[in-house]
């Protein structure tokens, strides 16, 4: 028998090569858990011997999902839309993997995408099943607006009860406490608190930082506003600060760990280091935390979990479920800052 090229196989010809009908082909190709193991074989091992090759998009075509998830990443909050945190490509990583384990495709979402009808469009032209959104950012309102248009899509970031959307994070509001009980513990004073309250993650950081800093007279809070989320911009908002006539901090709650290693830098111009001079705490605990001169003392969210939860909850959504938000288990990592 003369094999036939690959781009002329179809169907009905794979189900004749390996005796079995058409529609157990299809089974075979969509991996059913209907046919069992040996004739899956066969079929495959026909299919790779013919040179077929499953299209894809024409088979997406034929089903109600194309499995395809768009994750959307918060460029807003960076300078020209360029992300320098380890810590928002470990959550990508995360999810990447998950969704790998289940079959579904990654779309990155484009940038152009900044109101809810947007979105919806995406999902309702077969480009995208469902959204992660990996940080709120300063979406809120968006968000909102999407979850009352019943848009499958969930959120890393700040967890609230109160919001109509389905959220995956650390619990911000007790690593803030944390990090206030080991500066009271330090007998630190003059506190500062470094991060965007723009979001919702991020100001519930500093609400805990507060409710400690409330219960012990004698302290002082000071909030800088950080708007960029990259380094270079923290480092020239704490550097600027410590230019002034007051009094420097002498304990630092950073709202990430690069924000943390932007702090230590701007200090040393001033010949200040850190444990030795001022107390400091960063949050996420990525990587490079640990091995930065000084180990950096920090908040630890459990991102390993994070991808996981979040595919999950998207796909209880999709099949009709309405899944509870999760809080990750939060603790404090004591290191040489």
């Amino acid at each position: 028998m003369t094999r036939r090229r690959g781009m002329d196989v179809n169907m009905g010809d794979i189900a004749r090569l390996a005796n079995v009908s058409k529609p157990t082909v299809s089974r075979v190709l969509n991996n059913s858990p209907l046919v069992n193991e040996e004739t899956r074989e066969r079929v495959l091992r026909v299919a790779r011997e013919n040179g077929y090759a499953i299209n894809r998009n024409a088979q997406k075509l034929r089903q109600a999902r194309n499995d395809t998830i768009a994750v959307v990443l918060d460029l807003a909050s960076h300078r020209a839309g360029r992300i320098a945190d380890p810590f928002i490509f470990e959550l990508l990583a995360g999810v990447s993997e998950a969704l790998s384990v289940r079959n579904q495709d990654l779309l990155l979402s484009p940038p152009n995408l900044t109101d809810a009808q947007s979105h919806i469009d995406l999902v309702s032209s077969r480009v995208a099943d469902g959204f992660i959104f990996l940080g709120q950012g300063a979406r809120g309102l968006m968000l909102r607006d999407l979850a009352r248009a019943g848009a499958p899509f969930v959120v890393w970031g700040g967890v609230d009860p109160a919001e109509p959307y389905c959220a995956v994070g650390s619990d911000n509001r007790l690593g803030g406490r944390l990090a206030g009980e080991l500066f009271v513990e330090r007998g630190a004073r003059r506190w500062m608190f470094v991060g965007n309250t723009a979001h919702t993650e991020i100001e519930m950081r500093l609400a805990g930082l507060r409710e400690i800093a409330a219960d012990h007279p004698g302290v002082t809070l000071e909030h800088l506003a950080a708007e960029q989320m990259a380094y270079a911009s923290t480092f020239q908002g704490v550097a600027q600060r410590l230019r002034d006539k007051a009094p420097p901090p002498d304990a630092v709650f950073a709202f990430s760990d690069t924000a943390a290693m932007a702090v230590i830098a701007a200090f040393r111009e001033i010949g200040l280091e850190a444990a030795r001079d001022y107390s400091l705490c960063g949050y996420n605990d990525i990587p490079p935390a640990a091995h930065f001169t000084p180990a950096i003392t920090t908040i630890e969210q459990e991102t390993h979990l994070a991808g996981a939860l979040l595919v999950e909850k998207l796909m209880q959504i999709l099949e009709g479920g309405k899944p509870r938000s999760s809080v990750l288990p939060t603790r404090l990592i004591v290191r040489e800052t």
